[in-house]
């Protein structure tokens, strides 16, 4: 076996199943704001659309994609990041994938060069993903803690020119998960000049950049930097986006990864042995979706709905802000996060993911200790009257 396995590291939920599993619950409709699961409807015309291509299944699918989801994406992308004046090429830039989660960790196998100290850099907390894909790629993790008063932003100066120097890859997570800090652009174009120096890849996880916050400032993106910049071959720049949380679509398994061709060549040379292409069925499900905005406001709009009728219920009795981005609060608990999501559970029946268990101690500090992720996936009657049931255990143990 690969004794890399044995770094891993038991999934949060798995530890979270630990934590609550001998748990008996008061006689309460549970309520989970734990996984990140969109439970929003997902739009009736994909569903259509996928209906009306299932006969595809008849077909080997190819690991590019089709023509057109490529070209679809490309329109999005382009729109969506200001690129028009730099486009993307449908036939270079751009790989449709099986969602973030299988194409993180396959980017990181086949960018990693195991036979030179290999170094992946990483925010902390971070999604569990970036770390096990390191250590199966067979490289060395280091991981800079998101703090408030950094607005939970890593503090790139805090990496020495050593560690620059080794490191291959840089993951970045724009909306943050589970903090839903954004990330300035000016500090992606600084990033960017670091990788130009050192050499390195800056992979970018911008699945959650369709959640915000204020409808006229959405969340600036790795390659719009790299417009901004007139970096038109968008070198040693790589972005991922899926539908599961822009569309409610976390079945459909259906995102993208695009950016510096030269590295989506070889990307797509390791997929086409990994065995991963993407129902046809799916694709032409995929292109309705990224073709269509309308269903995406109203997403944002039932989020914003949802926070502002949550937050104000829990202010007066918890430090919790308005996140910038994302469906996630990443408030603070009056005592261990752990015992504060236990008896939560017990008490209340509602399921939060302790915040230790999304981060790592570094030099005996946890930058999620004390805080717990809430999601706020569930339809907004019941996030209300979980927000009313966690006010209540608050007065009622804190």
């Amino acid at each position: 076996m690969n004794q890399d396995l044995d770094k891993l590291q038991p999934y949060p939920f798995e530890k979270l199943g630990a934590l609550l599993g001998e748990v008996k619950i008061a006689d309460k409709t549970p309520i989970p704001l734990s996984i990140g699961e969109p439970k929003h409807a997902p739009p009736r015309f994909v569903q259509d659309a996928l209906i009306q291509h299932i006969d595809k299944v008849a077909n080997y699918p190819a690991t590019r994609g089709i023509p057109e989801l490529r070209a679809a994406i490309a329109r999005w992308a382009e729109h969506r990041f200001g690129l028009e004046g730099q486009p993307l090429d449908p036939e270079q830039h751009i790989l449709p994938v099986n969602g973030t989660r299988e194409a993180i960790f396959s980017f990181t196998q086949a960018v990693i060069d195991r036979d030179n100290e290999p170094l992946v850099i990483s925010p902390n907390p971070f999604y569990q993903i970036y770390e096990g894909a390191t250590f199966l790629a067979g490289a060395e993790l280091a991981l800079l803690p998101c703090l408030p008063e950094l607005n939970f932003i890593p503090d790139f100066d805090q990496v020495s020119p050593q560690q620059w120097q080794r490191c291959q890859l840089l993951f970045l997570c724009s909306p943050g998960n589970p903090t839903g800090a954004v990330i300035s652009s000016n500090t992606l174009k600084k990033l960017l000049e670091l990788a130009d120096t050192y050499d390195f890849i800056i992979a970018s996880d911008e699945c959650y950049s369709e959640i915000y916050t204020d409808e006229d400032k959405p969340p600036a993106g790795l390659l719009q930097a790299c417009a901004e910049l007139g970096r038109k071959d968008y070198r040693r720049a790589i972005v991922f986006h899926s539908l599961s949380k822009r569309s409610n679509l976390p079945g459909l398994r259906s995102g993208f990864v695009a950016g510096d061709a030269a590295i989506i060549k070889q990307f797509l040379r390791y997929r086409t042995y990994h065995g991963c292409a993407m129902p046809i069925q799916n694709q032409f499900a995929s292109i309705a979706a990224w073709n269509d905005e309308a269903h995406v406001v109203a997403n944002r709009s039932a989020y914003r709905e949802k926070f502002n009728a949550f937050i104000e219920i829990l202010a007066p009795v918890m430090d919790i802000q308005q996140t910038d981005a994302s469906f996630y609060l990443w408030p603070q608990t009056p005592i261990c996060d752990q015992k504060f999501a236990q008896a939560l559970y017990r008490e209340e029946a509602v399921t939060v993911v302790p915040g230790s268990y999304l981060s790592r101690t570094i030099d005996g500090h946890n930058p999620g200790a004390n805080r717990v992720r809430m999601a706020l996936v569930a339809p907004t009657e019941q996030c209300i009257e979980a927000a009313r049931r966690i006010k209540s255990f608050v007065l009622s143990n804190c």
